[in-house]
């Protein structure tokens, strides 16, 4: 028979996430798993997940936000406040004409680049347009001389 004692030792292993590191990311600890006599022990792995965001999604080292606007500010220009992940809020003037599928790109205002400190990957801002769903028979007539340029 044979007399062995187990004991168990607790030992605390911290893991500094890194900003920017993306899901997959795999950190080990070197022969930290369990351990029985005659074996080395196993590495203990821990993956990075990532946890979904009610306003940002991320593709790579870029953010991507969706913002409704209205058609009249899609054809005559708007300005935009969005809350960054950083906690400031970014101001985005939008002048330029916005179409379906029209994406807007601020640079550097997305996920950390970890592999290249100080970079950052871009901001893409989509635009979800609101048609009007009713019009008056003067507001249709009057867009429609506008957009064909019939107006005074």
């Amino acid at each position: 028979m044979c007399n062995r004692k187990i004991s168990i030792v607790e030992e605390v292993l911290t893991i500094n996430i890194k900003p920017g590191w993306k899901k997959g990311t795999k950190i080990t600890f070197p022969e930290k798993g369990n351990e029985k006599p005659g074996i080395t022990p196993a590495d203990l792995v821990f993956v990075v997940d990532e946890k979904s965001h009610d306003l940002f999604k991320r593709d790579g080292n870029d953010l991507i936000v969706s913002q409704k606007i209205s058609l009249a500010d899609a054809l005559g220009g708007t300005t935009i406040s969005i809350p960054h992940l950083s906690g400031k809020i970014l101001t985005i003037i939008c002048p330029e004409l916005i179409y379906p599928g029209y994406e807007k790109i601020i640079p550097y205002e997305g996920m950390p680049i970890a592999k290249d400190p100080g970079k950052k990957g871009n901001l893409r801002l989509k635009f979800d347009v609101k048609f009007p769903t009713r019009l008056s028979s003067e507001q249709r007539s009057t867009i429609k001389r506008v957009l064909n340029g019939d107006a005074p």
